[in-house]
């Protein structure tokens, strides 16, 4: 394990001490329990990418070694991101059905949690501006830090809106899947939180102001885009022994990029074999789909779609006046250029 991340998980301990003994609230041993139990189950389980980054891109936008202090604090709100990620997935899972997440079962699918986790969900949700109060209150960039999360929050339950409403039972029509309604979703649901929010920390603790840099934001969401067509891509061509999941896109009738290209690209005939099989959860339908993908040599579109991308992305990052700025978001483009999971 990196130094960054053992640091990291040390930090997570300290966090959830402060939260459990909360002077707003008086615990009991029984709800201390709980929380104690549900934080250990939701906040760390992942791959932690989105709060280490903060920790990376505020060094690089210092261009020294950090303090103790400044490793603590942004390791702090990289926890913070982290904590928001558990506060949708949670969520997100009652609202999706789902039945595992991180190779574990779900949090309401386990015994005794059943629709407590939709408070879970708020109570994590309440955690984040507790945590920020007491290690941010005071520091010059307090509110933008609160204003940032707020917004950005507010941005990914609206992108969740807007693919949940595309997907309703019933009113299945492919139809309206397009690549701007993709491109919508992403945007919203996965690109604010998961890219520019680790930088827009980083940026607030080195000072600036977020105001400044619009460009950085653009870029970030751009690669965003790019990081979840890749994910689309993977859903249906990874393996899912190295990706660690099996895809459902195409039985689930997500608005994903590789549906939106086939539309744009098949015929009339392959039309109709997409409509006719495409949201169906039976094996035999979904692989009509997959082999349809093959026809279109969709893989090939794909990796055609990656090196323009690439190419997009590295000259908008070169064309950025900081130096410690262009380091920020190439790192970022590097960890998932090419990526296989």
């Amino acid at each position: 394990m990196s130094e960054t991340k053992s640091k990291f998980l040390e930090v997570y301990s300290v966090l959830k001490s402060e939260l459990l003994n909360d002077p707003a609230f008086e615990f009991t041993d029984d709800s201390r329990q709980w929380v104690e139990r549900m934080l250990d189950y939701n906040v760390p389980g992942g791959k932690l990418n989105r709060g280490l980054s903060v920790v990376d891109s505020y060094k690089l936008l210092q261009g020294r070694q950090l303090t103790d202090d400044e490793v603590f604090l942004a390791c702090v709100l990289g926890w913070c991101i982290e904590w928001l990620q558990a506060y949708f997935l949670v969520l997100d899972d009652i609202m999706d059905n789902s039945h595992t997440r991180r190779g574990q079962p779900c949090w309401f699918r386990v015994p005794k949690v059943g629709m407590i986790a939709a408070n879970d969900g708020v109570i994590l949700r309440n955690q984040i501006p507790r945590i920020l109060k007491n290690h941010f209150k005071g520091k010059p960039y307090y509110v933008d830090l609160l204003e940032l999360f707020n917004e950005v929050e507010f941005q990914t339950a609206s992108g969740q809106m807007i693919d949940l409403i595309t997907t309703i039972e019933g009113e299945k029509d492919l139809s309206k899947y397009s690549l701007p309604l993709h491109r919508r979703i992403v945007q919203y649901k996965t690109a604010y939180y998961s890219f520019y929010l680790p930088v827009a920390c980083a940026l607030l603790m080195a000072g600036e102001n977020l105001d400044n840099h619009t460009s950085v934001k653009d870029i970030l969401v751009q690669m965003g885009i790019y990081f979840q067509v890749q994910d689309d891509y993977l859903d249906c061509f990874g393996d899912p022994q190295v990706i660690g999941k099996i895809g459902t896109d195409i039985e689930d009738f997500k608005c994903s990029w590789l549906v939106v290209k086939a539309l744009e690209i098949c015929n009339e005939e392959q039309k109709k074999t997409l409509y006719g099989n495409y949201g169906k959860a039976n094996p035999a339908n979904v692989a009509k789909v997959k082999a349809l993908y093959k026809d279109l040599d969709l893989q090939g579109v794909f990796l055609e779609y990656e090196s323009k991308s690439y190419e997009t992305l590295v000259s908008s990052i070169e064309a950025h006046p900081s130096k410690a700025v262009q380091a920020v978001l190439k790192s970022f483009l590097g960890k998932i250029y090419k990526r296989q999971k």
